[in-house]
């Protein structure tokens, strides 16, 4: 995987003119659109007024054993389709590992990078892919790399559990982060000085960390917007059929037991219960009495491993269900704040906006209601057949009580 050319990847696909035109057509559209409505938007993308002779940027990624696959073809997706709308390399990428040698991917693929990474070109941008065992990937020689590219000045990032190698050379204390779910307590224990985070990515300064999955698809969209234009970065999403871009508000859905350990079980079931009365919001006085515990006792739970009140809590869970329900359904403002436990518009609408910072009705200014999406519903035959080892911690964990993405 070279990106010394501006189409030389293999899998790169080729487009007419008239479809890149029509993107970033649409795009510049959904730009003035968001304008409109008093979003920033970053220096506008057009071709034929960005500076030609600007050098491209130039990044190394470094693939740690184990690294996900997904996460880094979330990350250099975007910068394949950036050069081919421009039209010019905005962007170059090197792949390196410790030595050179080949790297397995965790789902057991082997990827060959391009060179070793003492032996990396001149870099602008430093990402480490990680993935599962990141305790183990990291090596004292992938510290002292990391160290030295920080002397120089570079920008370091990191994708997946990769945050982790960052935190180990010392490169994120003092500096707000994102990381995987799975590794979040294990991290919050071992580096102090980091200051986690939920998020699905973070940008501080010159670092940048994101979760798993198709986080880093989001989080480098944002880092193509400030280099290049809010326009670019909507052209890029869709092409490729992604149709909402994600925020630094956007949090991830936390398994809580992962937040707590196993050592608080009358916390999780107390969350399991709010989350399942949502829209008939139980008293706390109740709550303390189902889970045999006195309200003093609930209240300094949720303060000493919450660091909120019970109440404060069960509002964000009940305003960040609304969110989602604003954004991938068709309900009424009203309807959604009745599903949701308030018992007025206002109050919801007041409560909104205190927290996300607009009220509820911007969540939908340019979105199209009429094509959201739905979760479509498991076939009967297979919710009777028994579950794979996945299947079956998959359904656990949609089962568990979460920490819901609530930024506290």
């Amino acid at each position: 995987m070279n990106g010394r050319s501006i189409f030389g990847m293999g899998f790169a696909m080729s487009f007419s003119g008239p479809v890149m035109e029509r993107a970033i057509r649409r795009a510049r559209l959904e730009a003035n659109h968001s304008h409109v409505r008093g979003d920033s938007v970053m220096t506008s993308f057009n071709p034929g007024t960005q500076p030609q002779n600007r050098a491209p940027q130039s990044i190394g990624f470094l693939l740690l054993d184990n690294f996900t696959l997904i996460s880094l073809a979330s990350a250099v997706e975007p910068l394949r389709m950036a050069n081919q709308l421009s039209g010019r390399e905005l962007y170059r990428w090197t792949t390196l590992s410790l030595d050179g040698g080949q790297v397995w991917a965790s789902d057991g693929l082997q990827i060959t990078p391009d060179a070793a990474m003492n032996k990396a070109p001149a870099l602008d941008t430093v990402i480490v892919c990680g993935g599962v065992g990141i305790q183990r990937a990291v090596t004292r020689e992938h510290v002292s790399w990391l160290q030295s590219q920080a002397r120089q000045s570079r920008r370091l990032g990191a994708v997946c559990t990769g945050s982790w190698a960052l935190a180990c050379a010392g490169l994120l204390d003092g500096f707000d982060c994102s990381v995987h779910w799975e590794c979040l307590a294990a991290m919050q224990e071992a580096f102090p000085r980091v200051s986690m985070s939920t998020r699905l990515f973070t940008l501080d300064r010159n670092r940048f960390t994101s979760s798993g999955g198709t986080a880093p698809l989001d989080m480098m969209l944002h880092l193509i917007s400030r280099d290049h234009g809010r326009e670019l970065s909507a052209a890029i999403s869709e092409m490729f059929v992604y149709e909402r871009i994600r925020n630094e508000q956007d949090h991830q859905r936390v398994p809580l037991k992962h937040m707590l350990g196993t050592n608080q079980p009358k916390l999780q079931e107390i969350v399991a219960l709010m989350e399942a009365n949502l829209e008939e919001p139980i008293d706390l006085d109740e709550l303390a009495v189902y889970v045999a515990v006195s309200r003093r006792q609930l209240e300094r739970l949720f303060q000493k491993y919450l660091h909120c009140s019970p109440s404060r809590y069960y509002l964000k869970l009940r305003l960040i269900r609304a969110r989602q329900l604003l954004k991938q359904t068709p309900m009424s403002i009203i309807e959604v704040a009745s599903v949701c436990g308030f018992v007025s518009t206002p109050h919801f609408s007041k409560c909104y906006r205190e927290y996300f910072g607009i009220p509820p009705r911007d969540e939908r200014v340019g979105s199209n209601t009429a094509q959201q999406v739905a979760m479509m519903p498991i076939p009967h035959a297979l919710v009777l057949a028994p579950l794979s080892g996945p299947l079956s911690a998959l359904s656990q964990a949609r089962n568990e009580s979460t920490f819901a993405s609530v930024r506290l």
